[in-house]
């Protein structure tokens, strides 16, 4: 029978930092998500600086590893006498990280409604701010509400990279815990279970929002494919 050091309490403390994983990507989502809806309006802006200015925005972050902006945080406002906690640190910079990634994909669903739709709007007389509330907008959130289900994943695993500031969230309590009891294998494999049962039902979610989504669009293929011979013969 195989000996483990590994026990209950080591389980819970994992627990512990799972939660606070999942702190940090509420905070990386809502405070991301609000700065990628701005992203994402300013992208499609009529004003060429705004979207110019938001593209450089998004150039930035992307071309940036999240390592080096949490190191900038942690480490970089302090030399210029801004104290940050490893808290404020990891989701400062979770937050940036979500504004560009989340703002490209909302942007790609504002610009996936059909333009018909726009000039409908337009033909009723309602202004710019009008019609992106009352017409387009609805009809992109269902197209991004898939891929920004998926996205919550990749939040959910970047946060493992708070640790480097000292932010004991899960990856740090499983490194903590490690370096304790010297046993790699069985810790970080109840890790990766954790990470898995947190991530999974996500995955499947995004997965049959998919299928949800394209669902009309299949129905109304075949339907128009059993109407070809008839359309063919007339």
């Amino acid at each position: 029978m195989l000996q483990t050091a590994f026990n209950a309490n080591h389980f819970t403390f994992l627990l512990q930092g799972a939660m606070w994983t999942l702190v940090l990507s509420l905070i990386a989502f809502i405070g991301g998500g609000l700065a990628a809806f701005l992203v994402a309006l300013a992208r499609v802006s009529p004003s060429r600086t705004v979207r110019v200015a938001s593209g450089l925005w998004v150039q930035l972050v992307q071309g940036s590893p999240l390592l080096v902006i949490m190191f900038l945080a942690y480490f970089g406002l302090p030399t210029l006498g801004i104290k940050v906690s490893a808290l404020l640190a990891a989701g400062a910079s979770l937050t940036v990280y979500v504004s560009a990634y989340l703002g490209e994909i909302w942007r790609a669903a504002i610009q996936a409604v059909p333009r018909p739709q726009w000039e409908a709007a337009e033909c009723l007389a309602l202004s710019r701010t009008q019609r992106m509330f009352k017409v387009v907008l609805p009809q992109a959130v269902r197209l991004a509400t898939p891929p920004t289900v998926g996205f919550m994943v990749q939040i959910v695993k970047n946060t493992s990279l708070a640790s480097v500031v000292g932010f004991v969230e899960l990856a740090r309590s499983g490194q903590i815990i490690n370096n304790s009891i010297f046993e790699p294998f069985i810790v970080y494999l109840v890790i990766a279970a954790i990470y898995f049962a947190i991530c999974y039902p996500l995955s499947v979610w995004s997965r049959r929002l998919e299928d949800r989504r394209a669902a009309p669009s299949r129905a109304a293929a075949t339907s128009l494919s059993s109407h070809e011979p008839l359309l063919s013969q007339s």
